[in-house]
Parts: C-alpha cells; structure tokens; sequence
C-alpha cells in the first residue's frame, strides 16, 4: 500500500494579514502572489526570503546546483537558478508548514523563489503493470480521490488542520507509452480558503513508482508546466532501477495504474485501520502558515502582553 499527499500551495504572508483577509481574498492573494515567490515576515517588518526562512531559521542549506540524489533511486539536475534538499529535509519543510509527512520523501526541487516547487516520494511497491493504460476511468477516479480526500480529513481534524475538497480535474489522467510517465492534475480547495492544484506524475520503475507533485498556483499550471517538465527530463532512474530493466522474478505490484491516480490503496488502509498508509493531504494555507510564523517569531506572545496591558488599564 502507499501514501498519498495532496499538497496546497500558499505564500507566506503577516499573520494579521492571513487571519483577517476573507477566504477569497485570501486565495486571490495566495494565487497573485505565486508568481512573485514566497516572503515571510520578521519581527521588524522586514521581508524575508522563504529560502533564506528555512536556511535561517530551521537551520538547514538548499542545494543550488550539481545533481541531486533520490535516495539510491533517481537523480534530478540542478541547475543554477534552482534548489533542492533531500527527504529529512523535505519532511523538515513540511512539518514547519503544518503538513503531514508520508515519511518516504526523498527530495524537494524548486525555483530559487520558491514560487513553485516539487516533492518527490518513492512507493517500493513493485514494477507496475501498464495493461490498464487504455481503460483509465476519468470519472471513476476523481470519485475515489474525493473520497480518499475525506477520509483524510479525518486525520486532519484530529490534528487541527485545514480541510481539503477536490474539486475536480485541471488535467485528467493520461499515460505517455514512451516515458512510462503517468500524470494528471486536480484543484484543491481549503475551508482556509486558500486554493491550488496539484500536478501529479508517476514515474514507473522496475522496483516501485516515483511520485512527483508538483504545487503551484491554480493560475500558474499552464505557465509553470513546460518549464517543470523541461526540469522533470533532467530525472534519472540509477542503473537497475529503469522500467526497462524488469526481468522476470521481479516483484511485481498488485495494483495497476488506475489505483495510482483513484488511491485504491487509501481507501482500503482508511476502512482497516491502517492511518499511517492513508492518503494525508497537506494545506499550507495563509492561515495555516499566519499561525507558524508567529510561533517561530513570537508575535502571540507581544499580542498577548499587549491585550493584558490594555484590560489592566
């Protein structure tokens, strides 16, 4: 079975702005604000780089060139202009974002400004048969996302997350018979009221799958994706590891490529009982990401003197 993540993209922004924009506005803002890069505000006021937040403050360096390594898997380039980090550092910049790790990341790559940005998982599942290539069932697969998508919110709510809805395709599934690649897209809608799509490919290899969602703005997929995709030629499976290289006796998976879009594997872990193999949807909504930044900063704790100051005069 494997995990699954929907992935909401947000600027970061003031904490006062995230909490009193309206949901529209908000996901207007988010939207806009993609094509610019992500800031993060400081204690002074002072615009900072998310970059320069995540090496500053959670103390860890991005990559900026050279190749960048998948685990043993794959490899992706680098090029100047760009970044990468590895699968603990991923996870890093996920828990800091209030999302939910899957625990088999193994590498986030993006554009020097973060306006977009890309997590790569890989599922050990096996060498993955393409007989179902022809038969993909758009409708029946976009039922079983929104399913899995409510099942997660279960975990969301327990931990005090955003909710997701699927809101339907951006791009419905297709299968490229050449690269072996899988892909579709769906937008998503937070009850924070920040909005985004998910672009997903599915990178068949001789031992499992690799997992590419690529987060942006609703606005920005068709601008963003000939540039992504220019980037995603640049990944390697390593020696052994290449669809091509399947011989008989190699393990192959029990599900086909409908169950990599429509998350039969979610469903099935969510009514056993097995969360930690259910879909996990990630937001990191404005409100979401408000609420970080004034932990990181403190600027409850100045709110809360502030307030208590007040009411004893």
């Amino acid at each position: 079975m494997r995990t699954a993540h929907l992935l909401a993209f947000a600027t970061l922004a003031l904490p006062a702005t995230a909490q009193t924009e309206e949901p529209s506005t908000a996901a207007q803002t988010s939207t806009e604000a993609s094509t610019e890069g992500a800031d993060v505000a400081q204690p002074d006021g002072e615009p900072q780089s998310i970059v320069d937040f995540f090496e500053s403050e959670l103390g860890f360096t991005f990559q900026r060139e050279g190749t960048g390594q998948l685990g043993s898997r794959a490899t992706i380039a680098v090029p100047q202009g760009y970044l990468f980090t590895d699968g603990d550092n991923t996870r890093k910049v996920l828990e800091a974002t209030q999302n939910i790790p899957g625990g088999r990341e193994l590498g986030l790559f993006a554009p020097a400004d973060f306006s977009w940005w890309v997590v790569f998982d890989f599922d050990e599942s096996g060498y993955v048969s393409d007989e179902e290539k022809d038969d993909l069932d758009a409708d029946a697969m976009l039922e079983s996302l929104q399913e899995n998508a409510k099942l997660g919110n279960e975990e969301r709510r327990r931990r005090g997350l955003p909710e997701h809805e699927i809101d339907g395709w951006a791009v419905p599934p297709q299968y490229n018979e050449q690269t072996n690649n899988l892909e579709w897209a769906f937008r998503i809608k937070s009850n924070d009221g920040s909005v985004s799509v998910n672009h997903n490919t599915r990178l068949l290899g001789r031992k499992g799958v690799m997992e590419v969602t690529l987060v942006c703005g609703p606005d920005d997929l068709q601008k963003v994706l000939p540039t992504f995709r220019e980037r995603l030629d640049e990944f390697a499976y390593a020696s052994g590891e290449r669809y091509s290289e399947y011989v008989s006796g190699d393990k192959v998976a029990a599900l086909g490529l409908t169950a990599l879009v429509a998350g039969g594997a979610g469903v099935i872990a969510a009514k056993t009982g097995l969360l930690s193999k259910l879909w996990k949807p990630i937001a990191i909504g404005l409100i979401a990401i408000g609420a970080f930044v004034k932990k990181i900063f403190g600027f409850g704790k100045k709110e809360e003197s502030s307030s208590s100051g007040s009411s004893s005069s």
